[in-house]
């Protein structure tokens, strides 16, 4: 286990009050990061391994580390935290600083675009998170070809889905803020376009672990009716888009 520096609660919560955290993580001492993000819940949802003893996990976009922490906290035998930090559009590292500071942890790090990835600069890991990113990346594909590279047992990938009524793989683009009024996100793929975007850079194993139920042929129907003949409110279509988390391998 990692040792713990010398900090007192007083000087824990007065670090943590001066940073604008993503994650929510625990520092102890009763002390818990104010991020708008609800990790805890969200390590439930992706199901990562309980036990990582002797493993080596990449963290893919790790912001403040919550993940990469946990996965150090379950036994992993090596941990690289990665991250484009410091880039005006991308997330800033004071919190990851001071979070590993305060856990007195050994995750590594290093800031390393995604399309950077290959065995040579990273090398090859058990297990990879890739949580949140895809979505915000101008050339998907690309990008899970070199995610798919260092990938040597199990990628967990959880993303943004959009276009949930199309059976056939599509992606919906957004050139602007139109989702959640952040202009770094640029592709919303449906399901379908997921899970054959994973085979196409060589995933064969896919367990897909939450995905958005699509709307059923009843309810588009009545949607359709309802606003034909309703003036002033229109019925939307609430499944148009989701999260997905899938857990695939190669073999």
């Amino acid at each position: 286990m990692p040792d713990r520096p010398a900090m007192t609660p007083e000087q824990l919560q007065a670090g943590a009050a001066a940073i604008e955290w993503f994650h929510r993580i625990d520092l102890g001492s009763g002390i818990t990061t104010a991020g708008r993000d609800d990790s805890p819940r969200k390590l439930i949802e992706i199901r990562m391994p309980e036990e990582l003893r002797g493993r080596s996990v990449l963290d893919i976009g790790a912001y403040d580390g919550f993940f990469s922490f946990e996965a150090e906290r379950r036994g992993a035998a090596r941990v690289l935290a990665i991250d484009n930090w410091g880039r005006p559009e991308c997330s800033p590292k004071a919190g990851f600083e001071f979070a590993k500071r305060a856990l007195g942890s050994r995750v590594e790090d290093r800031t390393v675009d995604v399309y950077d990835l290959s065995p040579e600069t990273v090398g090859v890991f058990d297990v990879v998170l890739f949580l949140g990113v895809l979505y915000h990346l101008r050339h998907p594909l690309l990008g899970l070809e070199r995610v798919a590279s260092v990938t040597g047992d199990l990628l967990i990938l959880e993303t943004h889905v959009d276009l949930l009524d199309h059976r056939r793989p599509v992606m919906a683009f957004y050139p602007g803020d139109e989702l959640g009024g952040d202009s770094t996100n640029w592709w919303g793929p449906n399901v379908a376009a997921v899970l054959d975007m994973l085979r196409t850079v060589g995933f064969r194993r896919l367990d897909v672990v939450r995905a958005p139920a699509r709307e059923g042929f009843l309810h588009r129907a009545l949607r359709s009716v309802f606003n034909a003949f309703t003036k002033g409110y229109r019925l939307h279509d609430t499944q148009r888009w989701g999260r997905m988390i899938v857990h695939a391998r190669k073999t």
